[in-house]
């Protein structure tokens, strides 16, 4: 029997992960155990991260939302609720987006669910 050592494409490999270790510190970056275990450690944030930056930003959206909606009298979950039944098809960036770069436009769909939310009132 022949002795399989995978000579090239093992060390094309090991070529591939030490390129994506420069910049490491200290073994981090040529060590060949230590490289793997940062890189494996390394994509697993990376992951994550990608998931996590998606919630981040959701949340800064609504925090801007609530900002600007509570300056015009409107709750956050008011707003949105009123929104919705106003039949205003707006997602919470484009809202936080008014409200920071067009005041007017985000006045003007705050009226549009004040008047809603009045409709409503008057109707019970």
């Amino acid at each position: 029997m022949v002795r399989v050592t995978y000579g090239a494409p093992r060390h094309q490999k090991k070529v591939r992960y030490f390129k994506q270790a420069r910049g490491n510190f200290r073994g981090r970056h040529a060590l060949w155990r230590t490289v793997r275990e940062t890189l494996l450690r390394a994509w697993a944030y990376a992951f994550a991260g990608r998931k996590q930056k998606k919630r981040h930003f959701r949340q800064l959206w609504i925090i801007r939302v609530n900002a600007a909606a509570r300056m015009r009298g409107l709750r956050y979950g008011e707003f949105i609720d009123g929104c919705k039944k106003a039949g205003i098809e707006l997602n919470r960036k484009q809202l936080s987006e008014l409200a920071i770069h067009d005041p007017r436009a985000f006045d003007a769909v705050c009226d549009q669910v004040k008047g809603h939310k009045a409709k409503l009132a008057a109707a019970r």
